[in-house]
């Protein structure tokens, strides 16, 4: 299974005192030294943390996969169009949370999805969706015709171990065979950590991580390379 690791926490770091650094772009080049088959980040609104300065210059950096996460507005079509990423993963967005709180609607935003999707695909960048592990959202992924799509597994990884984090783990794995079933390329993330990744990994459907905040929590003690290379073990 592949890792992708997202630097956006590191951008956090920098941000939190207005500085320069640490320098995201550094974390993905050593990330990418370590093991890492892609580099994630997430450009918001607000621009709270990664900024197109950052995109500007991972793009011309990064030798694996570079995937840029962004909501579906005019404003980020026009800015993915111009960084050519390899990858464009589409995610809703508030400006009051911490981070992205489940999966896009796209039942609810086909219309609007659906040109945005194809415009992306036209400049030959790869679009996936951001999805809870819910059967009926993942085949209007594959109507909008994404051929990538992540499962949201923020709600397993929040659950105490138990029936109730068991019952969260089944749905992961029935949404991964689900999508698989439809031709879609099963990709997973969010909340993942160096305790709780093993019973995803375990899911064969899967073939991507896209992890961040343990890593870069965990580089802060042992490094950003040795943090990548113990969730790379875990992954292989």
């Amino acid at each position: 299974m592949k890792l992708a690791v997202n630097i956006d926490h590191i951008a956090t770091i920098r941000e939190a005192r207005q500085s320069n650094e640490p320098e995201p772009v550094l974390a993905a080049l050593l990330a990418e030294q370590a093991g890492a088959e892609g580099i994630v980040c997430h450009i918001r609104g607000d621009r709270r943390h990664i900024k197109e300065r950052d995109l500007e210059l991972l793009r011309a950096v990064v030798k694996t996969k570079l995937n840029i996460e962004m909501a579906a507005t005019q404003e980020m079509k026009e800015i993915a169009l111009n960084i050519r990423p390899d990858v464009v993963s589409l995610v809703p967005e508030r400006d009051e949370e911490v981070t992205t709180e489940g999966g896009l609607d796209v039942i609810a935003n086909k219309e609007h999805l659906a040109p945005v999707i194809q415009d992306l695909g036209k400049a030959n960048i790869e679009v996936s969706i951001f999805i809870d592990p819910d059967l009926k959202q993942i085949k209007a992924c594959h109507d909008v015709r994404v051929p990538l799509i992540e499962i949201n597994t923020g709600k397993y990884c929040d659950l105490k171990p138990g029936k109730a984090r068991q019952k969260a783990l089944e749905e992961i794995i029935k949404a991964a065979e689900y999508g698989h079933k439809l031709g879609l390329e099963i990709h997973a993330g969010h909340g993942l950590d160096y305790k709780n990744v093993p019973s995803i990994v375990a899911i064969p459907e899967i073939k991507e991580l896209s992890i961040g905040f343990s890593i870069v929590a965990r580089a802060a003690f042992v490094g950003i390379e040795k943090a990548v290379k113990e969730m790379v073990v875990l992954l292989k």
